[in-house]
């Protein structure tokens, strides 16, 4: 594993092709998760890798 459990290693190149797969909007590395601009959604990273699966989300508020 490259990153820290505080912050994970994605590759910049994956982060400008993958979208939410909830409302396809853009995610931003935020912390140890990947949040949804759009929707809120916060998807985890582990071990390096996103899990952009929505029941693995976590939901905002």
């Amino acid at each position: 594993m490259s990153g820290t459990d505080e912050t994970p290693s994605v590759s910049p190149a994956l982060l400008e092709i993958i979208v939410c797969p909830d409302c396809h909007g853009s995610l931003d590395l935020t912390g140890a998760e990947l949040v949804c601009q759009s929707c809120g959604l916060a998807y985890p990273i582990r071990d390096d890798i996103p899990v952009l699966l929505v029941d693995e989300a976590r939901r905002p508020g």
